[in-house]
């Protein structure tokens, strides 16, 4: 029997269907020398530039640490009222500081703080001596869960981001680490949004020069490094709900931190929209089907997808399903078929597979004989 390639185009005007497209822009440009801005629902890269380059990490480092703080929480093994002990090393430490006072225990929640709104780097020791025993030993723990998270391009020296030449990650890497920390510890994630902390009658505000733009932005670490320059993740979330998260770093002052972030910030929120494809069990079309109880198939896809697109693109996404016709039954429901593709401008083509809906049984012996012989005889029942 001859099979033939069936094609049908479907406007996403009238079928809606999920897929993850990537859509990179080509056109936007940034004056930091390592960028990422990614979709967080779908993990899209919006835009990127060096993305991979090996980077100090500055304060921004401290999210790692934070990680494993939080896990630790979530685990039962620390509870914020718990105290730690300030060390002599702990209140040396230079750059930022909480300003804790040596040999006195402090709250595990005022330490927290210190780490995420004033970026204490005392507080960021004291936390990994009370959770690993010394700051060495914790740098081994943030570089096992690095790998676990796939940060493939990093590796952790010590807890703050202190300079020095083997302690490093990649703005794709950081992206991968706030993406984790934000889906697995919500509860904790809202502290990055505290604009200030008084600790020891000093209060402080908090870096992140995003939150005061009221853009949406609840999160989440600024850095500087003389090698690395000025760096910030940041993360936002849009008026329709859509989360981005970004990394830039590399700027030469706070003010283009400010102004680049909020730049960038606010294209990726307000430039794209989230179309959602592929109801979940609705049926693209039907395939003929040879030999069956019943002469057609639904298809489907196996679930559905969303597609983050240029809003100006957005009425421009189309569908082709693509299979071979007829289907020779039996034909078993989720059996794969043929291809859905989803074609975007500026976007990558993305396939998914295409689905049998329902099963098909194959006729009785006797009615495949009384079939095939009327389609050899008067082509009746052919499929053409």
């Amino acid at each position: 029997m001859k099979y033939l390639s069936n094609v049908f185009l479907i406007s996403v005007l009238t079928l809606f269907v999920n897929v993850n497209i990537a859509i990179a822009s080509k056109n936007m440009s940034s004056t930091a020398k390592q960028a990422i801005i990614v979709d967080f629902d779908t993990g899209r890269v919006l835009f990127e530039k060096n993305a991979d380059e090996k980077m100090p990490t500055s304060s921004m480092s401290k999210v790692m640490s934070m990680y494993l703080v939080f896990e630790a929480l979530k685990k039962g093994d620390l509870s914020l009222d718990d105290e730690f002990l300030v060390s002599e090393k702990a209140w040396k430490k230079g750059g930022s500081k909480m300003f804790v006072p040596v040999g006195k225990k402090v709250k595990i929640k005022d330490l927290i703080r210190g780490v995420i709104v004033q970026s204490g780097n005392d507080a960021t020791i004291v936390l990994a001596e009370g959770l690993a025993g010394s700051e060495d030993d914790f740098a081994h723990a943030l570089n096992k869960k690095a790998k676990d998270l796939g940060m493939t391009n990093s590796h952790f020296i010590n807890a703050s981001g202190w300079p020095d030449p083997n302690h490093y990650s990649t703005a794709r890497d950081l992206s991968k680490l706030t993406i984790s920390l934000i889906k697995n510890f919500p509860e904790y994630y809202k502290i990055f949004s505290e604009k200030e902390f008084t600790f020891s009658n000093i209060k402080q505000s908090n870096r992140n020069p995003l939150l005061y733009k009221g853009i949406g932005a609840d999160g989440v670490k600024t850095g500087h490094t003389e090698d690395g320059g000025y760096g910030l993740i940041g993360s936002a979330v849009s008026k329709d709900g859509r989360r981005v998260v970004m990394v830039l770093n590399g700027m030469a002052s706070k003010k283009e931190r400010k102004e680049e972030a909020t730049r960038l910030m606010q294209w990726a929120l307000n430039g794209f929209k989230k179309v959602s494809l592929f109801d979940n069990g609705k049926i693209l079309g039907d395939a003929k089907v040879y030999l069956g109880v019943k002469s057609k198939v639904g298809l489907v896809v196996k679930e559905p997808v969303t597609v983050i697109v240029p809003k100006i693109y957005a009425s421009d996404v189309k569908v082709e399903i693509t299979y071979k016709s007829p289907l020779k039954a039996p034909i078993i429901k989720g059996q794969l078929v043929g291809t859905a593709r989803i074609y975007a401008p500026k976007s990558d083509v993305v396939e998914m597979p295409l689905l049998a809906a329902n099963d098909v049984a194959e006729l009785g012996f006797f009615a495949k004989i009384i079939k095939k012989s009327r389609i050899l005889t008067t082509g009746q029942g052919k499929f053409k």
